[in-house]
């Protein structure tokens, strides 16, 4: 497995690569054989948890139908998303419909496929669920200490500790069937011990169903579950350690086996497997008599495929590919000189900047940069602002994953 994913990463390989689409084009090398790597790892270290894929994370159809074939569930948060998974034929049973504010219209949709599982975080939805979808299995999204994360999703979803007890009781004299608890620590999480905390609020939940006399079957812990190489500096044994042994505690197996438990992680399957390759196609020297510095436009920009620096607080770091037309990773070259360097998109606005600040060798125009752990919140978010594309997709498989 180790050597398949070294293979993935070598510059011949995104070489190989650039010959299959326009000779100057920006591309995606993906990676199935990682998604299965990290799917391994997680059934490995959390046996009891039960991945539903946020699909918003990495909407790729090649990829939504390898976590299908894995056995993966869904977390889906639109009519459209809920669609895709349905069409790869995805039982209702193993979908959510994790989004707490929804369209009347995308509720309708998710009633008409048998889609039940359904969160909610205030008295309104539920009044919406009850005329809408009477027969839908409400789960209660709950507000957790997400204050270590990069997005804070607790700004605008989770049911405060101090109103749980009282939405409980609406849904019961609504007559909606509420199955389970869920929660969310933040996209990006830069603390393991916010999944400790979590499901010790979702356990005071799950008392205060049982007091009312209600019996809850599903606990999510959400997402928030770094990838390989994740810049919040987190890795996913030690966050699964803390999970596990969470869930030990607070939902003891002699006590809970009945509790289906499952997540939405979105970055930890998707990150690592995407590599993006960028053609530099223009270039600038400034002071280039006294200490040269450069500033380098490439085919792809935040309105693109960095769209996560403004949207998912990343910080994209580049490699060099190929320098003056040469690879650059031949042990035998002399190691070049390092200047001032700044990385900027093709649009025209001057918010498109990728490296503000940075040390490259000199390039040259057609020469290619690398970014790797760009599968999550990418592709997703871009648009064609000034009329450039968004980049395509070449995949490889080096598990034999799908292909």
């Amino acid at each position: 497995m180790a050597d398949a994913f070294v293979v993935c990463r070598r510059p011949e390989f995104v070489v190989w690569a650039s010959t299959k689409t326009d000779a100057e084009d920006a591309f995606f090398v993906a990676d199935l054989g990682e998604v299965q790597r990290q799917f391994v790892q997680w059934t490995q270290l959390l046996p009891r948890v039960q991945p539903f894929f946020a699909v918003k994370c990495n909407p790729d159809p090649l990829v939504v139908k390898l976590m299908a074939r894995l056995g993966a569930g869904f977390d889906c948060a639109s009519k459209a998303e809920l669609q895709q998974v349905l069409d790869e034929g995805i039982g209702a049973h193993n979908i959510i419909y994790a989004h707490p504010c929804k369209p009347a219209s995308h509720v309708r949709f998710a009633k008409a496929n048998g889609v039940e599982m359904m969160t909610f975080d205030n008295a309104d939805e539920l009044v919406k669920i009850q005329q809408l979808y009477p027969g839908a299995k409400a789960v209660l999204r709950i507000l957790t200490d997400d204050s270590g994360s990069l997005c804070q999703l607790g700004l605008k979803f989770g049911a405060a500790p101090d109103t749980t007890l009282a939405l409980l009781r609406t849904a019961q004299q609504l007559g909606v069937n509420v199955i389970g608890v869920s929660f969310h620590v933040g996209s990006g999480s830069q603390s393991e011990s916010a999944f400790n905390d979590a499901v010790l609020r979702a356990r005071r939940v799950f008392d205060q169903a049982s007091v009312l006399g209600m019996h809850l079957t599903v606990l999510d812990v959400g997402g928030g579950f770094p990838g390989r190489g994740d810049q919040s500096g987190l890795d996913f044994p030690t966050v699964a350690a803390v999970l596990g042994d969470a869930l030990e505690q607070h939902f003891p197996p002699s006590e809970y086996a009945h509790v289906r438990v499952i997540a939405e992680p979105g970055r930890y399957f998707v990150a690592s497997a995407f590599t993006l390759a960028v053609n530099v196609v223009a270039r600038r020297c400034i002071d280039c008599a006294d200490t040269p510095a450069f500033m380098y436009y490439v085919n792809d920009g935040v309105y693109g495929s960095f769209n996560c620096i403004m949207f998912d607080h990343q910080h994209p770091t580049p490699r060099v590919l190929t320098r003056h037309g040469r690879l650059v990773d031949r042990p035998e070259l002399p190691e070049p000189a390092v200047f001032e360097s700044s990385i900027w998109g093709p649009t025209c606005d001057s918010i498109d900047c990728i490296v503000g600040s940075g040390k490259l060798p000199e390039l040259q125009v057609g020469d290619w940069l690398t970014f790797d752990t760009m599968g999550a919140y990418t592709i997703c978010a871009a648009s064609r602002f000034n009329g450039f594309k968004i980049s395509d997709v070449i995949y490889v498989d080096t598990e034999g994953a799908l292909f």
